[in-house]
């Protein structure tokens, strides 16, 4: 008896083990500017809501253990109630993942979206189609869970994230009709749907191609080869030379030294002279706009 009941524990735990979903996403609500009890009540369970929803969706076919989980957060700052049920704010994403063998995490991503109007009401649960467009605070949810995704799978394998930023564009084509922003070509050069057309468009794979090499070869390795991968990762930054030539100061490429820009600096600053000169000549060349940033590694 005693076995059997042994057993099933061991094959629950296992199933737990394997079945957990993809994201370990944080999330807070800030609402200083919308004042009340009924609304702090109300942001109270839409952030436990939120919360729900991104981590026990199910968002990809693949199977994860809990340490395997994408580290990622979402911050909704509610600036103003339009209505009784209706919110206008803005949603930051952050995303990062794990260094091989250190206890470093590298940030992907972080963004803040503020094209972002939502209705919510209380005793709400979320639901998400893929193929259909429900309602915007979901559907921009969604969007950035499969942009987030993408960016981790990308930086694990050569074009790895292709399935999921199809995903996310599903979800813009999904919402062409609806009257919230964000989604449409003709709202400006960046938002949800100019992150995504230009990520599929073969002028920037340079981006998710150097996401690969920064990561695989170059963090990844440095715990046991420190040099190699510093040099490694001076080298992805070429990958982003056409994108730039092609395509200079577009909204992708500030995404990318967004987030990683403090960590070049710090990768660099630790690097021989020349290394260094070569480091903020690159920088400077694909991202001018931080010049003064860059210029922080010639002088430690």
């Amino acid at each position: 008896m005693f076995k059997r009941i042994f057993i099933a524990l061991l094959f629950v735990l296992t199933v737990s083990r394997i079945s957990a979903q993809e994201l370990n996403c944080q999330v807070s609500i800030v609402s200083q500017q919308v004042q009340g009890t009924v609304e702090k009540q109300v942001f109270e369970q839409m952030q436990k809501i939120v919360f729900e929803f991104m981590n026990n969706t199910k968002w990809t076919k693949d199977l994860y253990t809990q340490q395997e989980r994408i580290d990622c957060s979402i911050l909704i700052n509610v600036t103003q109630k339009l209505s009784t049920d209706e919110y206008l704010g803005t949603i930051q994403i952050q995303s990062r993942r794990p260094v091989y063998k250190s206890s470093y995490y590298s940030p992907l991503l972080n963004y803040i979206d503020e094209n972002f109007q939502f209705r919510f009401q209380q005793f709400t649960q979320l639901e998400f189609n893929l193929n259909t467009f429900q309602n915007n605070l979901t559907s921009v949810l969604a969007f950035y869970a499969y942009v987030v995704i993408a960016m981790d799978y990308d930086s694990y394998s050569p074009l790895g994230g292709t399935p999921y930023w199809q995903m996310a564009q599903t979800i813009v084509n999904n919402a062409q009709t609806t009257s919230e922003k964000g989604w449409k070509s003709s709202e400006g050069t960046k938002n949800r749907y100019w992150l995504i057309e230009n990520q599929l468009q073969p002028v920037f794979q340079g981006i998710r191609d150097c996401n690969y090499k920064y990561h695989r070869e170059g963090l990844d390795i440095m715990s046991e080869k420190v040099d190699q991968g510093r040099a490694n990762i001076l080298s992805s930054l070429d990958l982003l030379i056409p994108v730039y030539n092609n395509r200079p100061a577009s909204f992708n490429m500030q995404l990318f030294f967004n987030a990683k820009g403090d960590e070049l600096v710090n990768v660099f600053s630790k690097g021989l002279p020349e290394e260094k000169s070569k480091a903020v000549e690159k920088l400077m060349l694909v991202d001018p706009a931080n010049t003064t940033k860059y210029l922080k590694i010639s002088n430690n």
